[in-house]
């Protein structure tokens, strides 16, 4: 099963209580720690987190190098806890835009987790999926003799991503903060997944709520494009 989530509202969750927006997004890394912790219980295979996109380079100059600070800081951090708990970080999206020490940072936490079998942790940082599908899109154009299959537009889709190898296809998409759009994520994975939006900020999303929308998840009826079992009983 592969979930991926949208963790929104740490800045508006900051506001809320008079702070400044960097304590929202301290109050996020704790819980994403609780998540993953939650998806290794729950059995969950994948686990895909949008932490910041190609577009969150517009933000305030001082936000994004808070921001930056913080990714490196928490992948020090959470690379030694993903090693203990047989969790593999990968993080995907563009890397040439990073700050050297980030990238080095990025580059220690795969090598160190890369046996991890408990969970796949991919995190989204500099992602746009929009980039992504053209940068692939451009690599198969260059070699035009191979026939354009998904699952190899798949493999050169997780080649831009610095994944390892392709991953399975979103099953559920989950967005804290009240919003409901999926932002540039994950575009091409999520064909067929099934969206759970809440209005929960993410730092106050917890374990009950991840299992909360497991269970809607595993309620529902996946029909991909045929016949559901329950139209058909009807």
């Amino acid at each position: 099963m592969h979930i991926g989530i949208i963790m929104d509202g740490n800045g508006r969750w900051a506001t809320a209580r008079a702070l400044p927006r960097t304590a929202g997004h301290h109050a996020g890394v704790r819980a994403a720690r609780r998540i993953v912790e939650s998806a290794v219980r729950a059995d969950v295979d994948v686990l895909t987190l949008y932490a910041f996109s190609a577009d969150n380079w517009g933000r305030p100059r001082t936000e994004v190098s808070a921001l930056m600070r913080l990714l490196r800081r928490s992948l020090d951090v959470e690379a030694k806890r993903c090693e203990e708990n047989g969790v593999r970080l990968t993080i995907v999206g563009r890397r040439d835009r990073l700050p050297n020490m980030l990238r080095v940072a990025v580059e220690d936490a795969e090598e160190r987790t890369r046996a991890g079998t408990n969970l796949h942790l991919r995190v989204a940082v500099d992602y746009s999926a929009r980039d992504a599908i053209l940068r692939a899109a451009a690599a198969a154009a260059a070699s035009p003799e191979q026939p354009l299959t998904r699952e190899r537009f798949s493999a050169l889709l997780a080649a831009v991503h610095h994944d390892p190898e392709p991953v399975p296809d979103v099953d559920l998409l989950i967005r804290t903060g009240g919003e409901q759009r999926l932002s540039d994520f994950l575009l091409w994975e999520c064909a067929y997944a099934e969206l759970h939006f809440v209005r929960r900020m993410w730092p106050d999303f917890g374990e009950d709520d991840f299992l909360a929308a497991l269970h809607e998840f595993q309620a529902r009826d996946r029909r991909f494009g045929a016949v559901g079992q329950q139209a058909a009983a009807g």
